[in-house]
Parts: structure tokens; C-alpha cells; sequence
């Protein structure tokens, strides 16, 4: 599921707005806390990024572990209590024996 937000009514920022804008933040912060700042601005960025990859990877690894129990339930293959690894190996048991009947 995906949710957008339409930012068309924000206005945009040029160069210009930009060059203003790093002006202010250094007559506020001083040029001695310039990097202290871009470097805690990274590290935020950095941990966003990771959390936001872990996340993406626990809803694909869910939605991959409900397709195997389908799968596995399609084939007739009990899934109580088994883990997703056995389930797959099941699975592939259960294909080469088909497989080989052909």
C-alpha cells in the first residue's frame, strides 16, 4: 500500500532561495557548528534510511513467508508448527516426486 501526498501547493526553492537560506543558518550557528550539524543531519538521514530498509525487508519477508504457507497449504502439506525453510524444502520434495512420476 502506498500513500502519497500532493506537495504541489508548496513553493519551490532556486538557487537563490537556497544561497539565502544557507546564509541564515550560518549567521545562526556560526561556521564552527556548520559540520557538527551536516554531519548529525547525515547520521539522521543514514538511520532513516536503515530503518526504513529494515522495515521493506520485514513486509517482504511476511508476505514471502504467507506465500510459501499458501503454496504449501494448496499441496495438501501441513504448515503447523514448521518453519519456513521446512515448508519450502517440503514443497520441493513434494515437485521432484511429481517431477519424477512424469
Amino acid at each position: 500500500m502506498t500513500f502519497t501526498i500532493d506537495l504541489g501547493f508548496l513553493p519551490t526553492f532556486g538557487g537563490y532561495e537556497w544561497l539565502i537560506i544557507f546564509l541564515i543558518i550560518l549567521i545562526l550557528f556560526g561556521a564552527k557548528k556548520l559540520p557538527e550539524l551536516a554531519r548529525g543531519m547525515g547520521e539522521a538521514v543514514r538511520e532513516f534510511r536503515k530503518a526504513s530498509r529494515e522495515e521493506q525487508e520485514k513486509i517482504l519477508k511476511e508476505a514471502d513467508e504467507d506465500k510459501v504457507t499458501r503454496l504449501a497449504k494448496a499441496l495438501n502439506i501441513s504448515t503447523e508448527g514448521k518453519s519456513r525453510e521446512e515448508l519450502v524444502k517440503e514443497i520441493i520434495d513434494l515437485l521432484n516426486k511429481e517431477k519424477e512420476k512424469q
